[in-house]
């Protein structure tokens, strides 16, 4: 800044400071008031990052969302999608959520609707904003508002787009849960009567603000919780009464802030003391209602007792660490090992079955802790039209409960005399990009019932369940076609030369497929021999398509006489007249014992290593031209080299080689003492002691190719 600028007091245009006002807060507040919301929050989206950060929530707990405050705009949630697509994304309750959602509905599994709509001008995305209603909410969006949802967003990115035209910050405001004043109360009873009437009633009163906290007990409900009024206020109830820190007690008071709806349980005082608890919410708070439960033999198989597993079958943490767990799974078998090791347990499960459907039948996919597997086993093949649940919930997408075996043989008779040794079962369709793709099946060994919260949680993790095995479905009928069409493409064995003995190992990368572009031949060509080695980027069906395409052209070209560099010219203009946007890079060889030569041509490929009879070695670093697929009129000098009798030459991939933190150079010299101090040793076992360490290791990052061959002299 100028002196002019610091006496005149003026703020240039570039560091105008930010708005003061709380523009979002407002926006947000007067949003859920045209439309009835009870909740919602504003994200904006920093700069270019692909992210959205919340920057003020109203009307309930961060914490109620705070597994989504910073989300990619990649994420499967309601207001990333309204960014991607640029409209409004309408939810209409918890089986939308379950359906489109299930990341959310495992977190939040309450009776609530949800709208995301996009905070966007036509030229730049500011954020987007998302509010909720009560599970009373009708299933649709209305027009009016549907409109009022749009024309308030849109008035905001104006806003937010004068503001980054002002060069103006807009920061995160604070959150609103703090409630006016409650209209009408006042006038109508002043505060000492009402205190005296509240102390009169026979049962305890407790209000709860939005956070939980404490903030009026009377002298029944500190009584009836055994702690002190004063003890209770500023606190949350489930802190401070110990028998009531249970995470399904807070689940209650989560769904009736979520749901708006009331919501009752029964809790144990201990020694023997069963209490009734109803919670009535609203916008501003719970009001709680607390009396000795008189018909505790009646309500105890639905209510949480001691001992029981808690309401919450899967806390927000487990949710989380499940979710994560599933989107690295890639094979069936991998989710069939996830699911039982950790979503069956956090359920209560004691075995399960996953299924899919192929050809209009039914298959077994993988199943956990039956103890006779027959049980399952024998549903496989069965018709979708069979008469039998699992089929049933493949075909139509539709989930079923059983309590007990009597309901199950009930509704499907044909399973009477065919137990599989336990009682109650839940049938969880698995749903992906709105088509089942199978079904989970989760078995119990006692009879079980499931109460709508349970069926919600479980319908949920299905969702997440169905996820990951349309993936692991994809990637296993991928990996089966690819590995069976790179079997047909190297040889299956090397053919038999007159003077040259061979031997060839290939592993696959065990990133991506476990299958690649590597590749390596011998061919015949009386009285010569050709061999070749290569390598195609990736590692994939395309890689291995290309792959063969490339070893079948130098068959050919060997086979009508071409010389190694009209070979390698050819492979590299057929390379280009595919289309392909695949590189390769290929080591040629024309062999010939007789004379005990070799004329090589090289493209882009590691040089080959020749280890003379004396045990000596050397790299041959060979006169050759760019990678296959660069330029269609690059050519390929030749370089002839000695093969005396003893000789072995190693031809080799970059997979090899390459090492993380690992100088080229210093690999090929490390490869190659170890190619000269064992040498001498036969042909396989020389093969199983360069390729040894890449075998062994748990992960490889490319693959592996290696060729070796020995001039005997007897040519």
């Amino acid at each position: 800044m100028s002196d002019g600028d610091r006496s005149s007091g003026q703020v240039p245009t570039a560091v105008r400071p930010p708005l003061r006002q709380p523009l979002l807060s407002l926006a947000l507040t007067a949003m859920m008031d045209a439309v009835g919301a009870h909740s919602g929050a504003v994200y904006l989206r920093p700069g270019d990052e692909p992210v959205l950060e919340m920057a003020v929530m109203a009307g309930l707990p961060r914490a109620f969302a705070a597994p989504w405050e910073r989300v990619g705009l990649s994420a499967p949630i309601p207001v990333a999608e309204a960014v991607r697509e640029r409209r409004l994304v309408w939810v209409g309750g918890q089986e939308d959520m379950a359906r489109h959602y299930p990341r959310i509905a495992v977190v939040l599994p309450y009776h609530f609707a949800l709208a995301a709509v996009p905070v966007a001008t036509a030229s730049r995305v500011y954020g987007a904003v998302f509010v909720t209603w009560p599970g009373s909410h009708p299933p649709e969006l209305s027009e009016r508002e549907h409109l009022e949802l749009t024309s308030a967003c849109d008035r905001l990115a104006a806003r937010l787009e004068r503001a980054a035209q002002e060069n103006r910050t807009v920061h995160a405001e604070s959150d609103l849960l703090v409630a006016g004043p409650v209209g009408g109360a006042a006038p109508t009873l002043g505060p000492v009567e009402a205190a005296r009437m509240v102390a009169r009633l026979p049962y305890g009163l407790c209000s709860l603000d939005l956070s939980g906290r404490v903030g009026f007990a009377n002298a029944a409900a500190a009584e009836m919780l055994g702690v002190p009024a004063t003890r209770l206020l500023g606190t949350q109830l489930w802190a401070s009464v110990p028998w009531l820190n249970d995470p399904s007690y807070e689940e209650r008071y989560r769904a009736a802030l979520m749901s708006q709806d009331a919501v009752s349980f029964v809790a144990l005082r201990p020694p023997s003391d069963w209490l009734s608890f109803r919670l009535y919410p609203s916008t501003t708070g719970i009001s709680v209602r607390i009396a000795r439960a008189r018909a505790v033999s009646e309500t105890r198989a639905a209510d949480p007792r001691p001992g029981d597993a808690p309401t919450r079958l899967v806390s927000m943490s487990q949710a989380l660490s499940l979710a994560g767990a599933l989107t690295e799974t890639v094979s069936v078998q991998d989710v069939v090992g996830l699911v039982a090791d950790e979503i069956a347990p956090a359920v209560g499960s004691q075995a399960l079955a996953l299924l899919g459907a192929r050809a209009g039948r039914l298959h077994v996919l993988g199943h956990h802790g039956y103890p006779d597997p027959d049980a399952v086993e024998r549903f496989d093949g069965l018709p979708l039209s069979s008469q039998t649940p699992g089929a049933h919930t493949v075909a139509h997408g539709v989930p079923a409960f059983f309590e007990s075996r009597r309901q199950l043989e009930h509704l499907y008779p044909a399973r009477q005399g065919s137990p599989d040794g336990f009682a109650s079962w839940a049938y969880l369709p698995l749903i992906a990009s709105g088509r089942p793709v199978g079904a989970c099946v989760l078995a119990y060994a006692t009879p079980h019932p499931f109460s709508t919260h349970e069926r919600a949680v479980l319908t949920s993790l299905a969702g997440l369940i169905a996820q990951a095995m349309d993936r692991a479905l994809l990637y296993d009928a991928k990996h089966q076609l690819a590995h069976g069409l790179q079997a047909a493409l190297l040889p299956p064995s090397l053919p038999s030369l007159p003077g040259i003995e061979a031997t060839a190992r290939y592993l696959a990368a065990t990133r991506g497929m476990e299958i690649g572009g590597d590749f390596y031949d011998l061919v015949p060509s009386p009285p010569l021999a050709a061999a070749v080695i290569g390598d195609v980027q990736g590692h994939n069906v395309t890689a291995a398509g290309l792959m063969g395409q490339i070893r079948t052209a130098v068959r050919a070209y060997t086979t009508v006489g071409q010389e190694p560099a009209e070979v390698m010219r050819s492979t590299n203009r057929l390379l280009i007249e595919l289309g392909s946007d695949l590189l390769a890079s290929c080591l040629y060889l024309r062999l010939d014992p007789e004379r005990q030569r070799a004329v090589m041509a090289r493209a882009g490929h590691p040089p080959p290593l020749l280890r003379r009879p004396d045990g000596r070695v050397r790299v041959l670093d060979l006169a050759g031209g760019p990678l296959l697929g660069i330029d269609g009129s690059a050519t390929y000098p030749t370089t002839e080299v000695e093969l005396a009798p003893g000789s072995v030459l190693a031809l080799y991939t970059d997979g090899l080689i390459e090492t993380p933190g690992v100088d080229i150079e210093d690999a090929v010299a490390d490869l190659g003492r170890r190619l000269g101090e064992a040498g001498d040793r036969p042909l396989e076992e020389l093969a199983d002691e360069l390729v040894g360490p890449y075998a062994a290791a748990e992960e490889r990052i490319d693959d592996v190719a290696l060729l070796l061959l020995r001039a005997r002299g007897d040519g």
